[in-house]
Formats: structure tokens, sequence, C-alpha cells
């Protein structure tokens, strides 16, 4: 056992399979540009490494190829435990995982109270603080480039955004991403080919902001003059930028070490249900000011 586990962590679970599995489902292009994975998953393994516990992470397709891979990890009993991310609609993978006998911590954003372990973001109150701000500003016409709708963090955006906007007078437009950098160039594309064109942006993660902004340099869009450009996670892409991009700043590396304690305790049975919450809070950059006077 090692003697320099994180103060506060329960002791290392035992007999260990060795590892903790997480399943993405996604393109591989969209894992290979997207920041918030790696770095969720680097704190994740800084709270596992120490109890000789590490991350088994698969990409794959679609959710039936994520069912697959739980049966075969269970069959095989490779794993330990298993991190649920991106809660979505009528979500099976809970009980599909408990059926198979895996632990299970759920990690995102759902409806009701969480029925396992259970590390929460409360995209509620960080898009309420987002929408606020850009109205405050003055913005009126207002876009949002989001992540799948089926996930339920997305869904929770989408109303508060619109709840925000309506006590202004304010119908944003709502347009499917997927995370990408591809989706965010074709979609601020559209958006900025409308009219009236949006006076702002937001984006449901960097790679998508950061994709947006590279379109208004290109159709000669000033950031933030004429353009308000948000994104989420505030990942280093954020403030390699010009100029550099304001964002809902997620402490994605804690997160990620919150997991991984749940993880432990949900190995050794002493996890509790009702988990921590984390939350985005607004982080002010070049990307955004008041719109210019009609």
């Amino acid at each position: 056992m090692s003697s320099d586990a994180p103060t506060g962590l329960p002791a290392p679970p035992s007999p260990s399979h060795g590892a903790v599995g997480m399943v993405r489902t996604a393109s591989r292009r969209v894992v290979t540009v997207e920041p918030f994975f790696m770095e969720f998953i680097a704190g994740v393994e800084e709270v596992l490494a120490v109890h000789d516990l590490s991350v088994l992470l698969a990409v794959v397709a679609d959710e039936d190829a994520e069912r697959r891979t739980y049966e075969r990890w269970a069959r095989s009993r490779l794993v330990d435990a298993v991190m649920v991310v991106n809660v979505r609609d009528d979500d099976d993978r809970p009980a599909l995982l408990a059926a198979h006998g895996i632990p299970t911590v759920m990690v995102g954003r759902w409806d009701d109270e969480p029925s396992l372990p259970s590390v929460r973001a409360d995209d509620l109150a960080a898009m309420n603080e987002a929408a606020g701000y850009l109205l405050e500003l003055g913005h009126r016409t207002l876009a949002h480039v989001t992540g799948p709708s089926v996930y339920l963090h997305t869904q929770a955006r989408v109303r508060a955004l619109t709840q925000v906007c309506a006590s202004y007078g304010v119908v944003p437009v709502t347009v499917e991403g997927d995370y990408s950098d591809d989706a965010g160039e074709r979609i601020t594309r559209e958006l900025l080919e409308r009219s009236p064109r949006p006076t702002a942006i937001v984006f449901d993660n960097d790679v998508m902001a950061v994709a947006g902004l590279h379109v208004a340099h290109e159709l000669g869009i000033a950031v933030p003059g004429e353009l308000s450009l948000l994104g989420w996670d505030d990942s280093p892409l954020c403030r390699l930028t010009q100029p550099p991009l304001s964002t809902m700043s997620l402490d994605v590396h804690e997160m990620g070490r919150l997991v991984g304690g749940a993880v432990l305790e949900t190995i050794e049975g002493s996890a509790q249900v009702k988990g921590s919450v984390v939350t985005a809070r607004l982080i002010v950059r070049g990307s955004t000011a008041a719109p210019l006077p009609a």
C-alpha cells in the first residue's frame, strides 16, 4: 500500500483488477480535439494512481457499442468500477451496470435525485450566470451552440437560457452541435448569415467557441466589437486565442479528483449517494463586450 495517498481518501480497495472504466460515445476526432475529458481523466488518475488503479477509456461510436463494452468488461471482470458520463434521457446504463454487478459513479447532470454515488454539475446555475451577464451587457439577439440534445446537461442549459432570456423579452436561437471544431465552424457561419445576426453566441464547449472565433475573423466581424463569444470549461485554448475567450470556467481537474474519490469509496462500499456538486463560474476576458448601439 502506498504511503502517499491524499489525506481524507479511503484506504485502497481490495481485491483490485487495476482499472476503472469509462466509455465515451463520440467520434475519435471529437475526443482528440476536446480537452475536457483529458483534463478530467488526469484528475481522476491523480487520486486513483496511489491505489494502483488507472482509467480504462473506451471510445465507441454509439450507445449499443457502449452497452456491449460494459458487457465485455463484466464477462472478463476487467474493471473494479465504472464512471458513467453524459447522462441521457431515460438512461439505462445504471440498471445495466447494476445487473452486471459493476460498482458505478454517475458524473454530470440529471433531473431527479441520484440513486447512485455521484459528482454533479449545476448547469442551471452556470447558464443563469452566463445569460444574465450577456443580457446585462445589452445583448438582445443571442444564440446558443449546444452539445448533443439527448444529454441532460444540454437540456438544462437550454432551459436556463430560455428562462433567463424570457425575463428580458428575448427568444434565443438554439442550434445543436457535437462539441467538434467542425460543428462550431459550420454553425457559427450559419448563425452569422442570419438576419438579424446574433450579437452574442454561447458555446457549450471551448473547442466550438474557438472555431466560431476563427469564422468571425474570416468574415471580418470584429470580436467583441460586433460579436461577443462565450465558451465553456475554460480549457487552455481560451487563453491562446486573440482575443482571449471569455468562458464559463469549470475546474475540470478538481471535478476529476472528486470523481476519483467517489470511485474509491464506491469500490469499498462507503460512498454517499448524494455526492459533490460543482458549478462553472464566469471568467470575463476579451471576447465579450456590450453590443454596438442600434
